[in-house]
């Protein structure tokens, strides 16, 4: 059933058994003090290493872009060794895994900076709440990066990939997305720039353009990868023309030649505030001729739809794969999707719970 999604699919460097990708999913799972992945994380990323490609929970370059609490980040050696532990089992498994480059800029509470704002694009607030150890903690107003800042912030996002290489990863993605630090460049509603970095769609998508080429300095374009989210508000990040603003993001993409771009595309349903808006897919798929996976609220009937008539190469599934380790077989032997059932608390919660503890079909089960 589904075979579409089980043909492998080669991108750049990247050789992916199926169609099938896993989403990059934010669990809050590291340990503290520190960021540091660990042998738990490293059980749950195993489960779920037949994918077909996994993407990692976004993961914090530096003290200054991580404002999540227990996300992971990539700046120590302690987190590199930590990363280790989930790599080799991804990789015992047969599985691919590549690492999301995070930083969240205006959305990094001040609790998390010793008292200090985030930067930003611009001196902007975003409406409502951060989730702190304090619990929620409404958001406060950014400074604006001043161009040393924006230099410093592009090898900050160099020394995390080269961390990134030393844990033993397949490549990285970089999060342009969900009204994070990029996104906030791009938008026209959060970049309020007068200088290079802002004003026309070619200068919000710079700061985009400099990260991606330290990343490819370090990985090579054949490993590197992005995620955009063109579709809508989301985290009060927004754009007046999306047509424009993520098309020219699409040519960045297609000048430095990236191994894959993934998109959200959500429903009206979909997390982040998203609604719904016309899909700005076909208008990067006519610039960016590398693969495209596309997310977000699909079916398996519908991820094959869109690749057999080629809008996109790959689709990637995020809250399916919190209660489903096994999800690629679960399409591939049509079975049933086991629901998360503890949502949200099991999404960020602590311990084994909800997060290491769904079961794989048993051989029973498969063969029903």
């Amino acid at each position: 059933m589904h075979e579409t999604l089980f043909q492998p699919l080669t991108f750049g460097a990247l050789e992916a058994k199926n169609r099938v990708f896993m989403a990059p999913l934010t669990r809050g799972r590291s340990s503290q003090p520190g960021s540091v992945p660990n042998e738990m994380m490293a059980t749950y990323y195993r489960q779920r290493a037949g994918a077909g490609l996994i993407i990692s929970e976004a993961t914090g370059i530096s003290v200054e872009g991580l404002g999540w609490p227990a996300a992971p980040g990539i700046w120590s050696e302690e987190q590199v060794e930590g990363w280790k532990l989930v790599t080799d089992a991804v990789h015992a498994e047969g599985g691919l895994i590549v690492l999301q480059l995070w930083h969240m800029g205006r959305l990094v509470h001040p609790l998390f900076l010793a008292g200090e704002p985030p930067v930003s694009a611009s001196a902007t607030t975003a409406p409502g709440h951060a989730h702190t150890f304090e619990g929620r903690k409404d958001y406060e107003q950014a400074r604006e990066a001043s161009v040393e800042d924006i230099a410093r912030i592009v090898e900050d996002y160099r020394h995390a990939a080269e961390n990134a290489k030393k844990a033993g990863f397949d490549g990285v993605q970089l999060h342009g997305a969900n009204g994070y630090l990029v996104d906030q460049f791009l938008r026209d509603s959060t970049n309020l720039r007068q200088d290079d970095y802002g004003g026309s769609a070619q200068n919000r998508a710079r700061f985009l353009k400099e990260v991606l080429t330290a990343l490819v300095d370090v990985w090579g374009a054949e490993r590197v990868g992005v995620r955009l989210s063109p579709n809508g508000e989301t985290q009060g990040c927004d754009d007046s023309d999306p047509a424009t603003t993520f098309g020219e993001a699409a040519r960045v993409c297609e000048e430095l030649g990236l191994a894959f771009v993934e998109l959200r595309e959500p429903g009206p349903d979909g997390t982040f505030g998203a609604t719904e808006v016309p899909k700005q897919s076909p208008v990067i798929r006519q610039i960016y001729s590398g693969a495209l996976v596309l997310n977000s609220d699909y079916s398996p009937e519908q991820a094959v739809a869109d690749i057999d008539a080629g809008r996109a190469d790959a689709v990637s599934w995020g809250r399916d794969y919190i209660s489903n380790p096994d999800l690629a077989e679960r399409f591939r032997l049509g079975a049933e999707i086991a629901p998360n059932t503890d949502v949200p608390r099991s999404w960020y919660g602590e311990g084994p719970k909800g997060y290491i503890d769904y079961p794989a079909l048993t051989e029973a089960e498969a063969a029903e």
